[in-house]
């Protein structure tokens, strides 16, 4: 029987998923840094700097949405340096002269990150409950978290893609994950944006991970959330739609040369 395209694809980008995963189990220290680095971060602001930021409440359930966000980030920053050290290495070459559906081989780059950002995610969630996170969640409000969280990685995700499509090297890719490693400090993650200064709140208050921030925020702990979800859907719905257009342009392209 003869399948369509669209089989092949999802057939292709199941493989390519399977390889991402699996080279995450050869390979845990990289889970084990994306996991790490969070938590550390979280229990250096709790323990050390906690009692000194006030919030309106308890600090880790401030910190909370924030630390995910920065382990969601880091993680799916990574696809970077995986799509550059495969299009530079020759795989991607090599896969071309298979009969392989060109979207397979960036897509599971971005499935294989989903799968181990979640991963990573759960992890330093049930870390933070160990020391004293108590969310006041809904099941429907879980549901919205899960969503934006997806939005989220995948955005970055298919960023990153292009990132790597462009670096020369590895190490050049590696770059991208300072750059989402830093936004989030210079938003309401750990700190209200009003206590910052008014030329460095500005841009606090409008930059993408505040609204995404403050949006998982509303939904773990009730705080309000007013437009800041639309904000974030906008922001990252627009930025997967772009990154992963692009990406497809710069692989075809490559593809040519």
């Amino acid at each position: 029987m003869r399948r369509s395209a669209l089989y092949w694809t999802l057939h292709d980008s199941g493989m390519m998923t399977i390889r991402s995963i699996r080279h995450m189990l050869r390979s845990p220290e990289s889970l084990l840094l994306s996991v790490g680095l969070p938590v550390m971060l979280m229990l250096l602001f709790v323990y050390v700097f906690g009692g000194a930021i006030q919030t309106g409440g308890e600090y880790i359930n401030y910190i909370v949405p924030g630390v995910i966000v920065t382990c969601v980030g880091y993680g799916s920053s990574m696809t970077a340096m995986s799509v550059a050290l495969d299009m530079n290495g020759g795989l991607f070459d090599r896969l071309r002269s298979m009969p392989a559906r060109p979207a397979a081989l960036l897509g599971g780059h971005v499935l294989g990150t989903y799968v181990k950002s979640l991963l990573g995610t759960l992890l330093v969630f049930l870390c933070a409950i160990a020391i004293g996170f108590r969310p006041s969640a809904t099941l429907l409000d879980w549901l919205g978290i899960f969503a934006i969280l997806s939005l989220f990685l995948l955005a970055i995700s298919w960023l990153a893609v292009v990132f790597g499509l462009v670096a020369g090297s590895a190490e050049t890719a590696s770059a991208f994950s300072f750059f989402i490693m830093f936004l989030p400090y210079v938003s309401s993650a750990f700190v209200p944006t009003e206590t910052m200064p008014s030329w460095l709140h500005a841009f606090a208050a409008h930059q993408p991970m505040t609204p995404l921030i403050e949006t998982l925020r509303g939904l773990l702990i009730g705080t309000p959330i007013g437009n800041q979800a639309v904000w974030a859907v906008v922001w990252f719905g627009g930025m997967l739609l772009l990154s992963a257009t692009v990406a497809s342009i710069l692989f075809h392209r490559r593809r040519k040369v």
